[in-house]
Parts: structure tokens; C-alpha cells; sequence
């Protein structure tokens, strides 16, 4: 990449953490406390990373559901960020991409089942809350944004191609910052869903163990100010760059991922082109890591097919954040942020481990888990994100 792209220093929000420092520290302690068992509409059970609702104000939306309440609290975290970028550039070159799977699904079972009951959705029912755009087009709303706002649904990888589409943006000319990143909700359709495709295990998520089975769904959010240039001095708000990234897609299956792992190899070699990095120069691969038999073993193979002798310290955070599909990737990328940000700052951080019950299979190739607290010098981060039908996205800042 010849453009510089920066990336402020993100808002974060899921159970795990109501900041980026909060989640850092309990991905540290191993904290699974706030993963817990959750009754949906259906009357089913399953472990959920949830943000409980008295968390959260209510928001300044049009519409004041869930998502928007989670959305307005990550991106009260960077306002200042967003008002510096329109200050500088004006509200017409600030642009917005948000990634998210979510269309007002926390309205969805129990507006359907009353309208089928008696003939009429609810009286605080419209049909714009389940627009695919709503999260986009609140955030230009709420700062008066008059740059594109695009919203991406590409399942898991959402937040990481709504972050290049906010780079591609910058290096067009199009716009000069974008807000950007991601969000989701594990809402009770959410849950139902993913379970009928046999994806969502009974217990709190087991990844890359012989005995995994299946996802551990959460809410999430995080949000950058990317900017082509430093918004301000304040070492606290830009010190990192989005180095490259890649995408490929395998037109595999409608949810399964080629097994082979070729496509996820794809994106992550292409990102590395990209950034004009060799793979011996990444500190740290935050991985997938879902926990899903497929998932796991495809991405184990391609990760150790670019990365070959080079054993790279890697490990999914999802076991602590649960799996936050549209929001996974901005919030993975957060906690790459938070790593290399501490580097420069203290000349180290420590990295999180992988919560798993550390049984290889045998049928996959073993990276290099960060199996306990890890003191490293972290300049650089690889975070994949692989979704339904293949949809693979690979970003790297340093």
C-alpha cells in the first residue's frame, strides 16, 4: 500500500468489556463469567456472550432498539476523533462503512408471531428497523456525516470489508476519514438460526480442540477513525497504520468453508503482498477461530501453509468475547491495536492467551497457541476473518 492509512484508537463494546482497556484486561484474567446461559423467545438454551440491556441508555436514534443502544455507546468513545476529522475536512469528506449481519432482528420473531396472531406487526414496529443500512445511516445521522454511508453484510468478514472499503475510499480520493467498523447482536433469531445449522455448541466454545463443537454467539461493537493523515498529536489517538490487507472468496458452499483452506490462504498471502511484508514479520495472528470443526481445520492448514517454519504466535479471542460475526473483525482488530499500541509505548505488551482445553487434533497441523499470558514486542498483526460462502478478509496494521 503507498497510502498511509491511520486507525484511531477504537471504541469498544461487548459483554467482555464496555472499552478497548476493560476487554483487554479480561482477555487476560480468562474471565468467562459474563458467557451465560440465555432462554430465547423459542424457549431454547444456549451459551451467549450478551450485553445486558440495563447497560445500556437509551439512544438518540430514530429507532431505539438494541443494536442502535450498543452502537451509540462504542461510538461515544471516539466523538472526539470524529469531530477533529470534520472539523479538518469537512462533514462532505467524512464517510461512514459499517459492517453488520444484524437487520433489526431483535424485532423479528415476536413481531412476525404477532402478526400472525392478530393480523398486525406491533405498534413499535416499522419496516426501516429492518433495513440492512440502518446501522450506517445512524452513525451519519448522529454526527452529520455527508460522505457515502455504506453499510457491508458479508457475514463474519463484514466489519473487515467495511474497513477496506474505508481505505479503498481514502486511496480513491472519495473520502479523506471514514468511521468505521462493526456490529452485531446474538438476538434470539440470531440464536435460532445458527443453531439450526448445528453451528452453536452446547457449551462455552471450545477452538481448535479434538473436542470442539460449534460457536459461542455474542454481542459486539467497535469503531476506528481511519484518516490519511494524523487527526492530532495526542499519542493516544493515532499510532497505528493499516499496513495491507487481502480478500478472496471460495464459492465453496452456501456455509461451509473449502476445506482445503486455499481461499483463506489466499487472503492472508494477498494481504502480505499488500502490505510488502514477508510472513517472518508478523508478531501475532489473531485468529478465526470459531471453534466450528470446518472452520478450525481449514484455517489451521492455511495458516501453517503461509506461515510454513515460522511458528507465529497465534490464538482466537473468541472464547472470551464470544463469536460476534458482523462485529468480529473490527473487535479482533482492536485487540491487535491494543498490542502494538502498548509495544510503543512501553516497549512490550502481553499478549492473550487462547482459552481452550488444549487437545490437539491430530488430523490438523498445530500452530502456535499463546497458551498463558505472553510478554512480546508486537509491531506487527495479522487478523483473519472468514465467513458463509467463503467470503475471507485478511487485515494487517503495524
Amino acid at each position: 500500500m503507498n497510502t498511509q492509512i491511520f486507525l484511531s484508537k477504537p471504541g469498544v463494546l461487548c459483554s467482555a468489556g464496555t472499552s478497548l482497556d476493560s476487554l483487554w484486561e479480561t482477555l487476560h484474567t480468562k474471565n468467562q463469567s459474563h458467557i451465560k446461559k440465555t432462554t430465547t423467545i423459542t424457549g431454547d438454551e444456549y451459551f451467549a456472550a450478551r450485553i445486558q440491556d440495563d447497560c445500556l441508555a437509551p439512544t438518540s436514534g430514530r429507532y431505539d432498539m438494541k443494536i442502535i443502544r450498543m452502537e451509540e455507546a462504542a461510538l461515544n468513545q471516539i466523538e472526539k476523533q470524529i469531530q477533529k476529522a470534520t472539523e479538518k475536512y469537512g462533514a462532505h469528506r467524512v464517510a461512514v462503512c459499517i459492517g453488520s449481519c444484524d437487520n433489526g432482528t431483535q424485532f423479528s420473531i415476536a413481531g412476525h408471531r404477532e402478526y400472525f396472531k392478530n393480523g398486525a406487526f406491533p405498534s413499535n414496529y416499522q419496516l426501516e428497523m429492518q433495513g440492512a443500512d440502518y446501522v450506517a445511516t445512524f452513525a451519519a445521522e448522529k454526527y452529520g456525516l455527508k460522505g457515502p454511508a455504506v453499510a457491508m453484510s458479508t457475514a463474519c468478514s463484514s466489519s473487515a470489508c467495511a474497513i477496506i472499503k474505508a481505505a479503498e475510499l481514502i486511496m480513491a480520493g472519495t473520502a479523506d476519514a471514514v468511521v468505521a467498523g462493526g456490529i452485531d447482536i446474538a438476538s434470539d433469531t440470531t440464536l435460532v438460526g445458527f443453531n439450526s445449522l448445528g453451528a452453536v455448541s452446547e457449551n462455552i466454545t471450545n477452538p481448535f480442540s479434538k473436542n470442539r463443537h460449534g460457536i459461542t454467539l455474542g454481542d459486539g461493537a467497535a469503531f476506528f477513525v481511519i484518516s490519511k493523515e494524523p487527526l492530532s498529536s495526542d499519542e493516544n489517538v493515532f499510532n497505528v497504520k493499516l499496513l495491507g490487507f487481502g480478500e478472496s472468496a471460495d464459492a465453496y458452499h452456501m456455509t461451509s468453508p473449502d476445506p482445503s483452506g486455499e481461499g483463506a490462504k489466499k487472503s492472508m498471502e494477498r494481504a502480505l503482498k499488500s502490505a510488502g511484508l514477508t510472513p517472518e514479520k508478523i508478531d501475532y495472528v489473531n485468529l478465526h477461530g470459531t471453534g466450528t470443526k470446518f472452520n478450525d481445520a481449514m484455517e489451521s492448514k492455511a495458516v501453517d501453509a503461509v506461515f510454513k517454519d515460522y511458528k507465529v504466535p497465534a490464538g482466537t479471542t473468541k472464547a472470551t468475547t464470544g463469536h460476534t460475526l458482523g462485529a468480529a473483525a473490527a473487535l479482533e482488530l482492536a485487540i491487535c491495536w491494543k498490542a502494538i499500541f502498548d509495544t510503543y509505548k512501553n516497549g512490550k505488551t502481553v499478549l492473550p492467551p487462547q482459552i481452550w482445553d488444549g487437545v490437539q487434533d491430530e488430523e490438523i497441523p498445530a500452530l502456535n497457541f499463546i497458551k498463558e499470558n505472553t510478554e512480546a514486542k508486537v509491531y506487527t498483526c495479522l487478523s483473519n476473518s472468514f465467513a458463509f460462502g467463503g467470503a475471507n478478509a485478511t487485515l494487517i496494521i503495524g
